[in-house]
C-alpha cells in the first residue's frame, strides 16, 4: 500500500470512562455457549460484544475457557463471565482510558499468561472489542472508519470468498479438505460480490438437490453432500458457478480452497488424503495439479502447522503465483507471521480477532503481514454469533479479503449485510483485493 494514500492516523482520540462491564453466557451458531459483553461508559452508552469459537483450532491459538463438568458437554463459560465480572471489571472502571491498547496490555497484565489461559481469550476478546466500539463512538467515527484512522489505512471493500461447500471438521461427509469457496474477484462492488455469492449458492443448492436428493449444511452455512474427493466439490463448483450465469476463472469468479491439513496429517511428513497414506511431496505435487486443472486463486493451510518443509516446498513450487495462506500456522501472531515471511513460509496470513485474544495484537498482525508484503484475510469462526466486528476491521484495514461462511444463516449474513451497508453509506469506497498481497494467478 502507498503510504501517500493512507489518511494521517488519529492521535486525538477521547478518552474513554468505564463506568461498568457486564457479561452473560449465550450460545453461538453451533449451539455452543461463548461469551457476551456489554460495556457501560460514564455517558450512560453501552457498547456490546461476543465471541466466535473456532472447531478446528491451531495449537498455538490463544485459549478459550471452558468450565469443564456435564453442563453443555464442558463447553460451559461461567467462568469466563464470573472472571468478567469479578477481575477485569474491577480492573477497568472508574478510570479514564486514552487508548484501546492501554486497556488491552492491562487485561495481558491481569491475565498473566502468555496465552490468556486463565481468564480466557474468549472472555478478554469480547472485551476488547466491545472497548474498541467504545473509542469509535467517543471519536464520532463509524467503526470502521476509527480503525483506518488508527492503523493509517486506507480502507477499502474486500473480496468475499464464500464457503459454500463443506467438509473435515464442518461437515459429516467424506470430504478431507475442509472448506471450498467462491471468490466473486471480478464484481465492480461489494453489492455485486454478495449477489454473485448468493446467485451461485442457490444454483449449487439446485444442483446438490438435483444430483444428491439432499441440501444439509455444514456448520458455516456452505452445503455438505457426500463428497469423497475434492475434484468432486472443485467440479460441481465449476458447475454451479456456469449454472448461474457467471464465469469460472481468476478474472470473474475464482475458487479458493481451505484444505486444513492438520485434519488429515499422520505426522513425520505424511497425510491421509482420499483414503491413501501421501508423503508431503505428493501432496505438493497434487495441489500443483489442482492449480493447473481449476481456477483457484488462494490454498489455506496446505500443510500441517508443524510441517514446516511442506510449507517451504509449496510455496517453492507456487508461491509466485498463488496465495498461500497461514491460519493454524500463523494463529494471528505478528511474530509467527514475520517469522513465517522470513522462512518462506507462505504469503498471506488468515486474521481472526479470537485466536489472538485482542484487537491490538490482531491490528499488530495486520501490521506485521503488510510490513512483510504479505497479504491478509480477515475470518470469521465456526461458532460464530451476529456480531459483526470483522467487517469493520476488514473494511477499516482495508486488506481486500474476507470470509464468513456461506451466503446464507443469520450469523454469516450478518457480516456480509454489514458490508454492504457500510459501503451503501460511505462515499469513495473501492472494491477489491488490495496491493498488499503477492501470489496473484492472472
Amino acid at each position: 500500500m502507498n503510504p501517500a494514500d493512507q489518511p494521517t492516523p488519529n492521535t486525538e482520540n477521547p478518552s474513554v470512562h468505564i463506568q461498568a462491564v457486564t457479561a452473560e453466557q449465550i450460545l453461538d451458531s453451533r449451539g455452543f455457549p461463548t461469551v457476551e459483553v456489554g460495556l457501560t461508559l460514564d455517558d450512560g452508552t453501552t457498547h456490546a460484544a461476543s465471541a466466535p469459537a473456532g472447531a478446528s483450532t491451531g495449537a498455538f491459538e490463544a485459549v478459550e475457557l471452558r468450565d469443564g463438568g456435564t453442563a453443555h458437554s464442558g463447553r460451559g463459560v461461567l467462568h469466563a463471565v464470573a472472571g468478567i465480572i469479578d477481575e477485569i471489571q474491577p480492573a477497568l472502571i472508574d478510570q479514564s482510558w486514552s487508548s484501546l491498547s492501554d486497556v488491552d496490555h492491562a487485561m495481558r497484565a491481569l491475565d498473566g499468561t502468555p496465552n490468556l489461559a486463565r481468564l480466557g481469550a474468549n472472555a478478554v476478546v469480547a472485551v476488547s472489542i466491545a472497548t474498541a466500539r467504545a473509542f469509535a463512538a467517543q471519536s464520532e467515527q463509524p467503526l470502521h472508519r476509527w480503525i483506518a484512522s488508527l492503523t493509517g489505512s486506507a480502507e477499502l471493500m474486500p473480496v468475499p470468498h464464500f464457503n459454500v461447500l463443506n467438509g473435515g471438521a464442518h461437515a459429516s461427509n467424506d470430504l478431507d479438505f475442509q472448506e471450498f469457496m467462491i471468490a466473486p474477484v471480478g464484481a465492480s462492488s461489494e453489492a455485486e460480490a454478495v449477489q454473485t455469492g448468493a446467485e451461485i449458492y442457490h444454483a449449487l443448492a439446485a444442483r446438490i438437490r438435483a444430483e444428491y436428493g439432499t441440501t444439509g449444511l455444514g456448520d458455516e452455512g456452505g452445503f455438505a453432500p457426500a463428497l469423497s474427493n475434492p475434484e468432486a466439490a472443485l467440479d460441481l463448483l465449476m458447475a454451479a458457478i456456469t449454472d448461474a450465469g457467471y464465469t469460472p476463472g481468476l478474472q470473474d469468479v475464482a475458487i479458493a480452497i481451505d484444505p486444513a491439513a492438520n485434519g488429515f496429517y499422520d505426522g513425520a511428513g505424511q497425510y491421509r488424503l482420499n483414503g491413501q497414506t501421501i508423503t508431503r511431496e505428493q501432496l505438493a505435487t497434487y495441489y500443483t495439479t489442482l492449480l493447473a486443472n481449476y481456477p483457484l486463486r488462494s490454498i489455506e493451510d496446505g500443510f500441517a502447522e508443524d510441517d514446516h518443509e511442506g510449507w517451504k516446498l509449496l510455496f517453492t513450487q507456487a508461491g509466485d503465483h498463488t496465495q498461500l495462506v497461514g491460519d493454524d500456522l500463523f494463529v494471528t501472531d505478528a511474530a509467527r507471521i514475520t517469522d513465517g515471511a522470513i522462512q518462506g513460509y507462505a504469503n498471506a496470513a488468515l486474521i481472526k480477532p479470537n485466536q489472538i485474544g485482542t484487537v491490538t495484537d490482531t491490528l499488530a498482525a495486520i501490521a506485521a503481514a503488510r510490513q512483510n508484503r504479505m497479504a491478509g484475510m480477515v475470518s470469521h469462526r465456526s461458532g460464530e454469533t451476529g456480531d459483526t466486528f470483522i467487517a469493520d476491521l476488514v473494511v477499516g484495514t482495508g486488506v481486500g479479503q474476507i470470509k464468513s461462511g456461506a451466503p446464507a444463516r443469520g450469523e454469516r449474513v450478518a457480516k456480509y449485510n454489514r458490508l454492504t451497508h457500510i459501503e451503501a453509506t460511505t462515499s469513495g469506497l473501492a472494491y477489491g483485493l488490495g496491493t498488499d498481497r503477492q501470489g496473484k494467478r492472472s
